[in-house]
């Protein structure tokens, strides 16, 4: 009777902690699903640690970190499963890919992004096309500041119109007392720094209790474009059925230095969001972000006509080229119609990197703008002054959202002169070869008939160069493009070392001697006159031997007098044109170092062995 009253109460016990556990799972499901992260990752920690559903829980806590842009944390938990991947939806191979990108762990990305895209019947070559996006070449590179107008939460969206700064920000403002469940932050309001650097809430009706920005002015200033949650005349405006208050972008026109007349823009949803306003520098066109039904998947950016009175055109999706499956956010225009824009389905060095692309272009192109600007994490609302070369972008890589200003750097030129290392003469047509860290070539230059090459490469790396030329030995050495922020051009020098081969550097054929004579023939005095030219006017140093030789008919006593006269008549030959003897050194092989080793020589044979040759002794 006892042992059954324990068992009776141990699974009593048992069922009331089982139930409690299915309480926490609701509980953890719900903040989740109500965008609550902060909280979430809390309750999950609890299920998991009372080791109740852990496959689900330590996913679904790996998941709630990626959404909070935590991605070491992310893989903690994503490889703890996905070791063993048996019954794992390949869905988790794709997050795990970008939690590992964002934790900088590349190369274990590129596999699991290709387990991913092999799970889905897709070619390995395509997870190599995705990859190798991730580097593209530029030629401009930024100079990033932390701005010192931030503040302790999120602060992006910075832009300036007419001199002044306007951002988005969580720091404490009327509305303070709400907090928004997914950071546990404030809400984000529309902000103006002033010339004292003291930052205020903007005049007028714009921020509401809930979420307000990014923002956009037309051309003329009259007109503000910014997003906010859906609520207007001070009543939040309707949900979803999944009961999300999606984003809607307003307008408002200027009066004096507030803003009033707030309107809703035609072609907003409360079954979607539409937002991240930007108008084209001519006023007549707004792009902006939207996760409307028919895109390419997740939120896609839009374009549509301005025609005034708050009407529009019909919104436009940019296509497939710009848009991916993942979300394309942020839209910036500039004044040559280039679009800049924040992407998480291009590929790049993290979680959302900043890309642009020519809109005037009929092949549109998506460009990465590179490591200064992008990091591990989340960057974007990029934003760049009219014909300036400085702007804003926001980025999480401190921790929250920060926003940070840029100049932008010319690309640096690169030129030099190549040049005989000897003598110093300018080398025509020598083929300048650079790479990128793949070893892979980025640049084919060849030098001008003064020497001369020119070209413009990447700041703050390191770049391997190689230098030919027929005439002359390889070279090869690293540029170092770092800390040159203050230079417009980098001088490089490259001085070559000319080939130890007297033939080869006069481009001279041996000069041959008739049977048993060791005049100089007409033939071979072509070629000497070739070689005192190189002597005299290109290698005033140069000292070389002269090695005659003889063919193997007569004694090895007579033919080593006939090549030590062979030798003799060639060193009179060139010093009667000008070379100095000093310079001449001879030397005669008789019949010892035959060019054609035979015993029963033909009259050709014969002739090839009765020569003179020519080697470098010296050339400094």
């Amino acid at each position: 009777m006892k042992k059954q009253y324990y068992l009776i109460l141990l699974f009593l016990v048992f069922s009331i902690n089982l139930q409690a556990q299915y309480g926490k799972q609701k509980k953890a499901d719900k903040l989740y699903n109500n965008f609550a992260y902060t909280e979430a990752v809390d309750v999950y920690k609890e299920l998991i640690a009372n080791e109740y559903n852990l496959k689900k829980n330590r996913l679904k806590l790996a998941d709630t970190y990626m959404k909070l842009r935590s991605p070491e944390n992310a893989v903690f938990y994503y490889e703890d499963v996905l070791e063993d991947s048996t019954n794992i939806s390949a869905e988790y191979y794709y997050e795990y890919a970008q939690a590992l990108r964002g934790a900088k762990r590349y190369e274990e990305s590129r596999e699991w992004l290709q387990k991913y895209l092999e799970s889905r019947g897709e070619a390995s070559a395509e997870a190599n096309k995705i990859q190798n996006r991730t580097n593209s070449a530029i030629q401009t590179t930024y100079k990033l500041q932390k701005s010192d107008f931030n503040s302790e939460f999120s602060d992006f969206g910075a832009v300036k119109y007419k001199g002044e700064t306007y951002l988005i920000s969580a720091r404490n403002s009327k509305n303070s007392e709400k907090e928004y469940s997914w950071n546990e932050e404030p809400f984000l309001d529309i902000y103006k720094l002033n010339s004292n650097g003291e930052v205020s809430p903007i005049s007028g009706e714009i921020n509401t209790k809930l979420h307000d920005g990014p923002i956009s002015f037309s051309p003329n200033g009259e007109t503000l474009y910014f997003t906010r949650n859906n609520y207007f005349n001070n009543k939040e405006g309707k949900r979803d059925k999944e009961a999300t208050n999606h984003l809607k972008i307003y307008s408002a026109q200027k009066s004096g230095n507030s803003w009033i007349n707030i309107q809703e823009l035609p072609f907003n949803s409360d079954n979607y969001s539409v937002g991240h306003p930007t108008v084209s520098q001519d006023g007549k066109t707004l792009f902006f972000a939207s996760n409307m039904p028919g895109g390419q998947g997740g939120t896609d950016l839009y374009k549509v006509s301005i025609k005034g009175n708050n009407t529009f055109g019909i919104p436009e999706n940019l296509g497939s080229k710009i848009n991916t499956p993942e979300d394309e956010t942020f839209p910036f225009i500039d004044e040559e119609n280039v679009l800049y824009f924040s992407s998480t389905g291009h590929g790049g060095y993290g979680l959302a990197d900043i890309f642009k692309t020519d809109l005037d272009t009929e092949n549109i192109e998506v460009q990465n703008l590179g490591e200064t600007i992008n990091s591990n994490l989340d960057d974007f609302s990029y934003f760049r002054e009219t014909n300036r070369n400085a702007g804003f972008i926001a980025s999480n890589r401190e921790g929250s959202d920060n926003i940070y200003s840029f100049n932008q750097l010319l690309p640096l030129v690169l030129k030099g002169k190549v040049t005989d290392a000897v003598n110093g003469n300018p080398i025509p047509r020598a083929t300048i070869r650079l790479f990128n860290k793949n070893n892979e070539e980025i640049a084919f230059l060849e030098s001008n008939e003064d020497g001369d090459y020119q070209t413009t490469v990447n700041r703050n790396i390191d770049i391997p160069l190689e230098a030919k030329q027929i005439e002359y030995q390889n070279f090869s050495d690293t540029l170092d493009t770092r800390n040159m922020e203050d230079s417009e051009e980098l001088i490089y020098n490259i001085a070559l070392q000319p080939v130890a081969d007297v033939e080869y550097l006069a481009e001279i054929n041996n000069i041959y001697f008739d049977f048993d004579k060791s005049n100089i023939r007409a033939d071979a005095a072509k070629e000497l006159d070739k070689l005192v030219k190189l002597m005299k006017e290109e290698y005033p140093d140069l000292v070389i031997e002269i090695g005659s030789h003889t063919d193997k008919r007569g004694s090895d006593i007579y033919n080593d007098a006939l090549a030590e006269r062979r030798a003799k008549a060639t060193r009179d030959y060139l010093i009667a044109e000008g070379v100095s003897g000093e310079r001449l050194q001879k030397q005669a092989f008789g019949e010892r170092k035959p060019a054609i080793d035979c015993d029963r020589c033909s009259s050709e044979q014969h002739q090839l062995n009765r020569r003179s040759m020519f080697s470098v002794v010296k050339m400094d």
